[in-house]
């Protein structure tokens, strides 16, 4: 396991998720041993925020945020989520996982519900101060634009499927994409990592999914994979790269990121 002698940070992975609950301890100890210092614990779900920060107070590694999954199309779920995000507001490192999944959903008026879901989240993230931490899978300009025409401030865009094209009205925003193990199957992930400044590049897991190998339960130890990666992709040597991505973390998720 490659180690890249710093302390990044894992900014989307899914450590409340069950593959985790027989070694999930062993897991955060690789993670440490790899040279991770804090993991974003996101979640899909209103289990999920409870559970992460549950989590969070017996494992200090772990950064909670909560957030409502695009395919879950339920103004009380949303209304709900909002509630618990206002009330954990000073425990969450982010809101997330929240956006619009158009590969999922099709049906133009269920689009239209899941865009007035995520504009909400996005209009809360504004309001409390909180990054935002996108899904955007086929939906990359959409989340973009609304991204843009309602001013977010801090928004992450978590394991980004368009075309580099459309990322760049967001990095001119000043928004950053994260990119995972998976980079070095994905030929577009390969594409959007060459044309992106390195200013606007996070790492992430997406653990469990999204690892180097298919089908294979990723986890955060892996990220020195999509850092490894990012560095052959660009040509620049490995500790350019970690430079880089923990001035970018701490730009978007504060310098406190890692305390505790």
């Amino acid at each position: 396991m490659p180690t890249c002698q710093c302390l990044l940070v894992d900014t989307h992975a899914h450590l409340c998720a069950a593959d985790f609950d027989a070694d999930r301890e062993a897991v955060l100890q690789r993670a440490r041993e790899a040279g991770v210092g804090a993991v974003i614990a996101v979640g899909e779900d209103l289990a999920d925020a409870h559970r992460n920060v549950r989590l969070a107070k017996t494992h200090s590694m772990l950064k909670p945020a909560a957030g409502l999954y695009p395919t879950i199309l339920d103004l009380a779920q949303a209304d709900a989520m909002e509630t618990f995000i206002r009330e954990q507001r000073f425990h969450l490192a982010a809101i997330g996982e929240v956006g619009l999944d158009f590969w999922v959903v099709k049906d133009e008026p269920q689009r239209a519900l899941q865009q007035e879901i995520f504009e909400r989240f996005i209009d809360l993230s504004i309001e409390l101060n909180l990054p935002l931490n996108v899904h955007s899978r086929s939906a990359g300009r959409h989340v973009v634009s609304l991204l843009l025409r309602h001013q977010a401030l801090r928004v992450q865009l978590h394991a980004f499927d368009g075309k580099a094209g459309a990322a760049l009205p967001a990095v001119e925003a000043g928004y950053f994409f994260s990119i995972p193990p998976s980079v070095v199957r994905s030929r577009q992930k390969q594409k959007l990592v060459r044309q992106l400044p390195l200013s606007a590049i996070l790492v992430e897991t997406d653990s469990p999914v999204l690892g180097a190998v298919p089908n294979q339960r990723n986890e955060p130890a892996n990220l020195c994979l999509a850092v490894t990666a990012i560095a052959q992709i660009k040509s620049i040597p490995v500790l350019d790269v970690v430079a880089a991505v923990v001035e970018n973390t701490q730009r978007l998720y504060g310098e406190d990121i890692q305390d505790g």
